[in-house]
């Protein structure tokens, strides 16, 4: 299988090539994407500027319905499309199968909400007539990261194309192939220019993002990458949506429930998608005089739903990580916590279905102080650190500390006193007895703050990033000849 970009309309060949292997037998070449270089990139943003103006004129309704058709109609080869993104990414095939269906649920919400923001609100009162037109930006360029292909590519996509602007795309070089093909469907169901699909390496996202006609980016990944983008859209004055990692604390309250079932909750929030998810739970805090019941309840609920096997096999929770660098990069996080002197606790039903994959055995980890790297840096894979505290305020202080901010988790029993508690917490996001995906919603908006990012995902907030405002003023005092051209604005 050889995937081309899509540009202007067509499937175009590039200059290059990625090859992706599959992180569950490494020897097995799943498939190549076409690449581009700086100057088919700068083709690429000329055809979507060059569609921009077309596009934006269609009305708001008829292009919530063209993207959602589109979508429609690419998401009914998901049945195909599953195991693609399965072999080249290691998430296991049931994960897959929702991630696929994801973006036709996020164009039903976003549809409603993107024709409500479009409208123009027209105020007329003593003070005059105000007009606010809401307009799209122009160009949008969206690069998007390995783990979640599909979503975080729809997370951009859906809401900036309704909302009347066109699009380049850049995926990741780890798993460019499903999102490729699925992005590609859409587009051709749309004109030639509104989406297009590059793919390549940093100069590549360094051209996209330096292009003087891309008039805002989208980005979801790291932060080293996400300081060279922002130096270079700052460039050219250019604004930003950026949702980077996070090192998320689930803080268990006194009076927690922590039984088994309750747990599996817990279990899922760290290790779905093999732990590589920004808002996975990355550290457990729990009351020093519950640890025991905790750990012993814990063990039990991932025995009960972790099994590490081939992604492919609808009995398997658990995947391998996305390559040999993550893989190793995570085995010497969990042996610095040994030798730490910490106590590992492997989790689940191991068996991996090859001898050389990229495969982590699960692990929940004690008696790490907060300064170890397992604990204050974000470890992006499938372990965990637990951590006790003695008081409250103790664990909101030292879920505080880091210098991440994107989403939390509070449990309690009483889910008042959790809210309260997470009302503490600086992050963009709070669960409430659950955490990752389960506690998601398509209304609820995501996003960071500090080291985590700016902007928002999801929500009426996700939609608004891909709109600007216009206000068109006529003052009743001017219209009137009842104020000269120096009169200062007053209240009422």
């Amino acid at each position: 299988m050889n995937i081309p970009l899509w540009v202007d309309g067509q499937p175009v060949q590039g200059t290059g090539d990625i090859a992706r292997e599959n992180p569950a037998r490494p020897g097995e070449q799943v498939g190549t994407v076409r690449t581009a270089d700086a100057a088919l990139t700068g083709e690429t943003v000329g055809a979507a500027s060059a569609a921009f103006p077309g596009w934006a004129a269609v009305p708001v309704a008829e292009r919530v319905t063209r993207v959602t058709d589109a979508i429609v109609e690419t998401s009914a080869a998901n049945g195909e499309r599953g195991p693609l993104l399965s072999r080249e990414l290691g998430k296991v095939i049931a994960d897959v199968q929702g991630e696929l269906g994801f973006a036709l649920a996020l164009a039903r919400y976003d549809g409603p909400v993107a024709q409500r923001l479009c409208a123009d609100k027209v105020l007329t009162d003593d003070e005059g007539t105000l007009i606010t037109t809401v307009d799209p930006y122009g160009v949008i360029a969206a690069i998007t990261p390995w783990n979640a292909p599909v979503i975080l590519a729809a997370l951009k996509v859906v809401p900036g194309l309704m909302t009347g602007n066109t699009m380049v795309v850049k995926p990741s070089p780890l798993a460019p192939l499903a999102v490729t093909d699925f992005l590609s469907q859409v587009a051709r169901r749309l004109p030639a220019g509104v989406l297009n699909v590059v793919n390549g390496g940093a100069d590549v996202g360094q051209a996209l993002v330096g292009d003087p006609r891309v008039a805002k980016v989208s980005f979801t990944g790291g932060l080293t990458t996400a300081r060279h983008i922002a130096a270079t859209a700052a460039h050219h004055v250019r604004p930003t949506v950026m949702e980077l990692g996070g090192n998320d604390a689930a803080i268990f309250l006194p009076d927690a429930e922590m039984d088994v079932e309750t747990l599996q909750r817990a279990v899922f929030g760290s290790f779905l998608t093999s732990g590589q998810v920004c808002m996975a739970i990355k550290r457990l805090l729990v009351p020093a005089a519950r640890r025991d019941e905790f750990v012993e309840a814990y063990l039990e609920a991932a025995r009960r739903v972790l099994r590490v096997g081939d992604p492919l096999d609808p009995a398997s929770t658990m995947g391998p990580v996305i390559s040999r660098e993550h893989q190793k990069r995570i085995d010497a996080l969990v042996q610095s916590g040994r030798d730490a002197g910490g106590t590992v606790h492997d989790l689940g039903v191991y068996e991996p279905s090859s001898d050389d994959g990229y495969w982590v055995r699960p692990t929940l980890v004690l008696g790490l102080d907060d300064n170890h790297p397992l604990v204050a840096d974000e470890q992006f894979g499938p372990t965990v650190p637990l951590l006790t505290y003695d008081s409250v305020d103790e664990a909101v202080a030292r879920a505080n500390s880091v210098e991440h901010g994107l989403a939390s988790s509070v449990w309690s029993a009483d889910e008042q006193r959790a809210v309260d508690v997470a009302r503490r917490l600086d992050a963009g996001f709070s669960f409430i007895n659950c955490h990752n995906r389960a506690g998601t919603s398509l209304r609820a908006s995501f996003g960071g703050r500090r080291s985590s990012g700016h902007g928002r995902e999801f929500g009426e907030a996700g939609v608004a990033e891909y709109v600007q405002t216009h206000s068109i003023n006529s003052p009743a005092a001017i219209r009137e000849k009842r104020a000269l051209g120096n009169a200062y604005p007053v209240a009422g």
